[in-house]
């Protein structure tokens, strides 16, 4: 396996990503069991997890059932996900925005390999309020349209604030299965049919979302391109709804990431 900076190369056991990788609903609960106990056999710590960071609907087993409230029960505090600022102050999430490796975080600091600071502009005051946790192992797990999916395995003490040795030593090994089991649950709960629409955005819906990343109005845009301002809007919330945005900027902001609008980004 390839290495994570000067980190040495691990073992990743196959029979545990077999093990944490979902196919279809019914696989979800005993891959999250897979992946909890894996986690705690590997390195004692405790795992919880989010496969989207923008909502507040949390990972579900196929009954229905909270997986942070019955599998990853042991990790973070109750209904934690029901907090829907958590994603807007969160420090852990704050560097999972812009960190795609594995790091490990506490008040003092962000870490990679070998306890090598890193993200200094990231706030970290007020940690463990913000955190939830005086310390974490963090997987982010960046997916398609700009979806965001957050790992934490945190120490079954609470007041741990060195996760330094556990990360050194498994933190390709945790990525790996962390990052198989979130992506592998989108794509089995949410299904095919939400990633083909974003590879169908029609050719006036680019033209709309280009004049909006200028900085054009509705109004403006249907001047330009000799369509109403409901036209407009029509084709941006068609957009929109294909690339799973709450809003215009953020469906700008995928459009780009997606190659549409090269000259915005």
């Amino acid at each position: 396996m390839p290495e994570f900076g000067a980190a040495p190369i691990h073992t990743i056991k196959q029979s545990v990503v077999e093990g944490v990788t979902i196919r279809e609903p019914k696989d979800v609960l005993p891959a999250a069991k897979a992946l909890r106990d894996a986690i705690w056999a590997t390195c004692e710590l405790h795992v919880t997890a989010s496969h989207d960071i923008s909502g507040t609907r949390p990972m579900v087993c196929d009954a229905g059932t909270a997986l942070a409230a019955s599998v990853f029960s042991a990790a973070g505090p109750d209904r934690w996900w029901l907090d829907g600022g958590l994603a807007l102050r969160s420090p852990l999430i704050a560097a999972s925005r812009v960190r795609a490796a594995p790091f490990w975080c506490n008040a003092a600091g962000i870490y990679d390999y070998g306890g090598r600071q890193i993200l200094p502009e990231i706030n970290l005051e007020n940690f463990a309020a913000r955190a939830l946790t005086h310390s974490a192992i963090v997987v982010p797990v960046h997916l398609p349209l700009g979806q965001l999916g957050v790992v934490s395995i945190l120490s079954p003490d609470a007041f741990c604030e060195d996760l330094r040795e556990p990360f050194d030593r498994h933190s390709q090994t945790l990525a790996t299965w962390a990052g198989q089991f979130v992506s592998t649950y989108v794509e089995a709960m949410q299904g095919p049919s939400r990633m083909a629409g974003a590879a169908g955005l029609s050719r006036r819906e680019v033209e709309c979302l280009h004049w909006a990343s200028v900085g054009k109005t509705n109004e403006e845009t249907g001047m330009i391109l000799g369509l109403s301002r409901a036209t407009i809007r029509f084709h941006i919330a068609n957009a929109a709804r294909k690339l799973v945005a709450v809003n215009r900027d953020q469906t700008i902001f995928k459009a780009a990431q997606l190659g549409y609008l090269p000259s915005w980004r």
